[in-house]
């Protein structure tokens, strides 16, 4: 894909030709590790001159936070105990309280790639109680949606959570989540677009 609207948003998308050196140290680890997985997934995050989008292009503007941040979402990815599906409905509801246009449109994408329906892809963008869900993704998604537009669980939701998922999943789908509150501030701060078409 080639640059034909302003994809930074708020800043230009950064020359990897003119990348300071911690810049260009996180350029590589991105374009190794999360490059390859979208374009997998089917959404974009580099355009064929090489400049990053989305999320990733914000992060260079401080490489050494957001190489660390990276490392927190990889661990997260590689250790956590909860299903690909799971994690996109956690993912999913968060970008819908956030109305964060990029982190749903990648992780629709995802979210596809993981099995989960069409129909209720669109109803977790909007922000709407799923079909299509198991048992233990709609609890994922009523939990999320309970934590991120009330700032609280409430101990009835607490419990089903506990027997479903234990202490270390639910601790899991709060890591989790609290990535894409930051993935989402860092996309909407600085207004970064979907890529038309």
């Amino acid at each position: 894909m080639s640059l034909k609207q302003n994809l930074g948003g708020r800043i230009p998308l950064s020359d990897p030709a003119k990348l300071s050196e911690n810049q260009k140290s996180l350029y590589r680890a991105i374009n190794e590790d999360f490059v390859p997985w979208a374009e997998a997934s089917g959404f974009v995050a580099k355009l064929d001159d090489g400049r990053l989008i989305g999320p990733f292009n914000v992060v260079l503007e401080s490489p050494e936070v957001g190489a660390a941040f990276l490392q927190l979402q990889s661990a997260e990815e590689k250790m956590t105990s909860l299903s690909k599906r799971v994690r996109q409905v956690v993912i999913l509801t968060i970008g819908s309280a956030w109305k964060a246009p990029y982190e749903l449109y990648a992780h629709s994408a995802v979210a596809r790639t993981a099995g989960l329906p069409d129909e209720t892809i669109h109803a977790l963008v909007r922000g709407d109680l799923a079909t299509g869900l198991s048992d233990e993704e709609a609890l994922a998604q009523r939990l999320t949606k309970q934590l991120a537009f009330e700032r609280n669980v409430s101990q009835e939701l607490f419990n089903q959570a506990t027997t479903v998922f234990g202490a270390r999943g639910i601790v899991d789908m709060l890591v989790l989540a609290g990535c894409y509150d930051i993935v989402c501030s860092l996309l909407n701060t600085f207004a970064v677009p979907v890529p038309e078409g």
